[in-house]
């Protein structure tokens, strides 16, 4: 059986750079735990400081209500955009869709317990497992943005690996984690990974890969993510139908805690949401969750019923499925 909720007590991943400011007169540094635990994430608590305050009061749009979940639909006026996400799955086929050590099997409906994730066809059910690496104890922390390929492929991994990642998206602009990236690392490039966990901090999409599967996977790179140049050319392609859509900021205000959003990096759904985060400049804890990835099933038994994106505003406390209503949601909220 997968446990629930791994209890969360403060412990700072970063330690704030004391003499230098951002925009905005904003110092930013975070704060996370987590117990060490073997099964997946399914809650969390991190906290983004902020000092002084911004001034913006965050709040949902008057009488907003959640829509109910509609699985499998697409509504008219988004056709266009999850045709135009869906493209990247022609071009990096499977890469994202599965995590790491995937199978499936149909077994008979009553072999699988109900609170248990599963898809359903003609009677039987589908089992899918998979063979997961050590699980990070606290989220790894990626600064990228949209609409960047060697971004891409690193999130590709994180699928793959079906990890936790707490992203602070750099658009072009951004005031907040751009600079902060550059003050870290030294460097204006993207994307820049940070673990917690073990005290590493890097550049280079391919030398990303290389750790986080030597970390947390079985030591071996997927052969679509192995490939050079071929793997670069196929990301770039892969996001020709968004038409460099999360790559630029909106001006946005500031959460205090970071929003969390259960996606992955294949789904069209996931993908527009995600550009929309990252325009915003919003950062987000991603619950990773691929096909055959256990926190499917710790989703279900969340809230009852499985579909991505879902996405968890601590900041209001609103909690919601449907990828268009979530984007509405998201500029209603937070842009300016």
């Amino acid at each position: 059986m997968m446990a629930g909720v791994l209890n969360f007590t403060p412990t700072p991943i970063f330690r704030p750079l004391s003499t230098r400011r951002l925009s905005n007169n904003r110092v930013f540094f975070v704060q996370s735990s987590t117990n060490s635990s073997e099964t997946p994430v399914a809650s969390s608590s991190v906290t983004i400081k902020e000092e002084p305050s911004s001034g913006f009061s965050i709040s949902p749009p008057p009488n907003f209500k959640p829509p109910k979940p509609k699985p499998f639909s697409v509504r008219p006026d988004k056709v266009l955009d999850i045709l135009g996400a869906a493209l990247a799955l022609v071009f990096r086929l499977t890469t994202s869709v599965l995590v790491s050590g995937y199978s499936a099997s149909f077994v008979p409906k009553n072999e699988i317990p109900s609170e248990e994730y599963a898809l359903e066809f003609a009677g039987f059910t589908l089992k899918e497992t998979s063979k997961l690496g050590p699980r990070p104890e606290k989220p790894i922390e990626i600064y990228e943005f949209e609409s960047c390929p060697f971004c891409r492929k690193v999130r590709e991994i994180v699928a793959f690996l079906d990890l936790d990642v707490l992203f602070y998206p750099c658009p072009k602009n951004g005031p907040n984690f751009r600079p902060r990236a550059v003050q870290l690392g030294g460097k204006k490039q993207f994307p820049y990974m940070v673990d917690p966990n073990t005290g590493v901090s890097m550049y280079e999409s391919d030398d990303i890969i290389k750790y986080l599967v030597q970390k947390y996977g079985d030591g071996k790179v997927p052969i679509m993510l192995s490939l050079g140049l071929l793997t670069t050319l196929t990301e770039g392609f892969a996001m020709i139908g968004r038409m460099g859509k999360g790559s630029s900021y909106t001006p946005s205000k500031l959460p205090s805690k970071p929003l969390e959003i259960w996606a992955y990096e294949a789904s069209p759904f996931c993908k527009v949401v995600r550009e929309v985060l990252v325009e915003l400049e919003l950062p987000h804890l991603l619950h990773s969750c691929a096909r055959g990835s256990p926190k499917r099933s710790i989703l279900k038994q969340k809230v009852g019923h499985f579909q991505v994106p879902y996405l968890e505003d601590p900041n209001t406390g609103i909690q919601m499925f449907e990828s268009a209503e979530i984007i509405e949601y998201l500029r209603a909220t937070y842009a300016l």
